[in-house]
C-alpha cells in the first residue's frame, strides 16, 4: 500500500511532552478522536509493553511506536514531531527522539510487518528526516511528509539532449535485440527518477535505492515495476545483478528473458551505459539445468530483506571493525538435522513476529550477533529461528574457489545438503555472495563504500 494514503493532517502534531509516555499519550488523543472503538488507556498499555522488551528507536532521532489490535481499519498512524527532543531509553548517550511516529494496526492487516519496514527505510535517510523536523509549520511538515512517503521525487537533467539521445536508442536496441524489458537505473539522477517519467512502449523496470510507487492509473500502469536495490558504489550499473535477482524472484522477468538496461555513475545526471544481459547466460552456472533460483518456501520479500541486511553489514561492518557472517534460509526442518548450537540461542521464546527479519526493529538485533560464531538460521517467512549455529554438512562434494574459508565452505555445503540458498558476508573483503546448489554467485563488488 501507499504510506501517504494513511497520513492524515490532522495526525501530525507538535509534541509537548519530554518523555516518551506522554508524546504517546499526545499523539494517542489525535489518534482516537474519530474512532470511539479505539481506548487510549488500552493501546498506550501495548505501546509501553512493547517498548519493553524491544526498542522502537530506529536512529537519526526518530521513533517508531507501534501496536496490533482488534479493529475495522487496517492502519492509523500519527506523527509527532519535538524541536527539544524527547528522551527516550533506546537512543544511545544523550541522544533526542525529535520525530515520533506512531502506527496502530489492525490485526488482519497482512502486510503489517512490510509497512513497518517500509517506514523504516524511509526515515534512515537523513536528508528526508531532516527536512521534516525542520519544517517551518505542521502543514509544510504533512506536505513533506507526503512527498517522501509516496515516493515522489525530484526529476533532475532528465531532459537534455544527450539523455533523450540515449533513452530512444535504448528503445530501438531493445527491440532491434528481442528484449523483454528495458530496465532504468534511477539513481543516475540526484533524486532518483519518478515512476512514469521515463515511459516505453517495453514493459520497464525502474531500479532505485528510494521507494517508489508503479502508476495506479494510466495506460502504461501494468508495464511498469518497480524494485528497491541499494547501492554503496558509484559505478556505472552496480545494482544490476541484485536487480535481476530480484526481478526474477517476484516474477517480473525469466530466466529465458533478455533485458535492455540503461544507466550511468550513481548522481551524474547523465545515462552513458547501455548494455544489454541475457538472463540464462548471466546466472547460468547457478541454475544448473534448474530454474527455480528460491527454494520453494522462500518468499521474494525474505530474500531481498536478508539480501539488504547482508549488504549492510558488508558496507558497515560492527562499531567500525569489518564482520563476516552467514545466513541460511529455507527447508527449516532439513536445515535443523545438519546444524547445532554453538552459543545458547538468542532467539529463542520470543514472538514469531518480533524475530521475523521483515520486522525493521530485527536489523540492529542481526547485526549485533553477527560477531558470533556460526550462522543465523532463517524459515522461508523470514523468522529466524536461530543464530549461532554450527553447520556439520562437510561430507557433502562441492568445489569452490581457492582462498575462501570455513564460512563459505559450510555455505556451499548446506545450500547442497538442503533445499535453502546461503548468503556469505565475507570478514576479509567484504564481499557478499549467494550459494544455491552449492555454486556460487558473488553479489558485490569487494569492501564497498558507504558512501555511495
Amino acid at each position: 500500500m501507499r504510506l501517504d494514503q494513511i497520513i492524515t493532517r490532522s495526525r501530525v502534531i507538535d509534541l509537548r511532552s519530554l518523555d516518551l509516555e506522554g508524546a504517546l499519550q499526545e499523539l494517542l488523543v489525535v489518534s482516537v478522536a474519530k474512532f470511539p472503538d479505539l481506548k487510549s488507556e488500552t493501546l498506550l498499555r501495548g505501546l509501553l509493553a512493547r517498548e519493553s522488551t524491544m526498542t522502537t528507536y530506529l536512529g537519526l532521532g526518530v521513533a517508531l511506536p507501534h501496536v496490533r489490535v482488534k479493529m475495522n481499519r487496517r492502519y492509523v498512524l500519527a506523527i509527532g514531531r519535538s524541536r527539544l527532543g524527547i528522551r527516550h531509553d533506546g537512543a544511545k548517550d544523550e541522544e533526542r527522539v525529535h520525530l515520533i511516529l506512531m502506527l496502530i494496526a489492525g490485526e488482519q492487516a497482512r502486510d503489517y510487518l512490510q509497512v513497518l519496514a517500509s517506514i523504516a527505510r524511509l526515515v534512515k535517510e537523513r536528508e528526508l528526516v531532516d527536512n521534516l523536523i525542520n519544517a517551518a509549520d505542521l502543514d509544510q511538515l504533512h506536505e513533506r511528509l507526503i512527498g517522501g512517503f509516496g515516493g515522489v521525487r525530484p526529476v533532475q537533467a532528465l531532459q537534455n539532449r544527450v539523455n533523450r539521445l540515449m533513452f530512444r536508442e535504448a528503445e530501438r536496441v531493445a527491440s532491434g535485440a528481442a528484449c523483454r524489458a528495458i530496465m532504468i537505473f534511477g539513481d543516475t539522477f540526484v533524486g532518483g527518477i519518478e515512476s512514469g517519467v521515463l515511459s516505453a512502449k517495453l514493459k520497464t523496470i525502474l531500479v532505485s535505492r528510494n521507494v517508489i510507487e508503479a502508476p495506479v492509473d494510466g495506460e502504461n500502469k501494468d508495464q511498469v515495476e518497480s524494485i528497491q536495490v541499494r547501492s554503496y558504489s558509484r559505478q556505472r550499473l552496480a545494482q544490476l545483478r541484485s536487480a535481476l535477482l530480484v526481478a526474477l524472484t517476484r516474477g517480473i522477468i525469466a530466466f529465458t528473458d533478455r533485458i535492455c538496461c540503461i544507466g550511468g555513475m550513481t548522481g551524474s545526471n547523465q545515462f552513458d551505459t547501455l548494455v544489454v544481459v541475457d538472463v540464462e547466460r548471466e546466472f547460468q552456472t547457478l541454475l544448473t539445468g534448474q530454474n527455480d533460483l528460491l527454494p520453494s518456501d522462500v518468499t521474494p520479500e525474505v530474500f531481498e530483506r536478508v539480501l539488504g541486511v547482508a549488504i549492510e553489514l558488508a558496507v558497515e561492518g560492527r562499531e567500525g571493525r569489518p564482520v563476516g557472517c552467514l545466513f541460511v534460509v529455507g527447508d527449516i526442518a532439513k536445515v535443523d538435522q545438519l546444524t547445532k548450537p554453538l552459543v545458547l540461542n538468542p532467539f529463542y521464546g520470543y514472538k514469531e513476529e518480533d524475530r521475523n527479519i521483515l520486522n525493521p526493529f530485527m536489523d540492529e538485533t542481526i547485526k549485533e550477533f553477527s560477531s558470533l560464531d556460526g550462522a543465523f538460521v532463517i524459515r522461508g517467512d523470514g523468522v529466524v529461528a536461530s543464530a549461532g549455529s554450527l553447520i556439520q554438512a562437510t561430507d557433502v562434494e562441492h568445489t569452490l574457489p581457492s582462498g575462501l574459508g570455513a564460512r563459505h565452505a559450510a555455505a556451499a555445503a548446506i545450500s547442497v545438503a538442503a533445499n535453502c540458498l546461503s548468503i556469505v558476508v565475507s570478514s576479509s573483503s567484504g564481499q557478499v555472495t549467494l550459494f544455491r546448489r552449492g555454486v556460487m554467485l558473488p553479489l558485490t563488488e569487494k569492501r564497498m563504500s558507504a558512501t555511495g
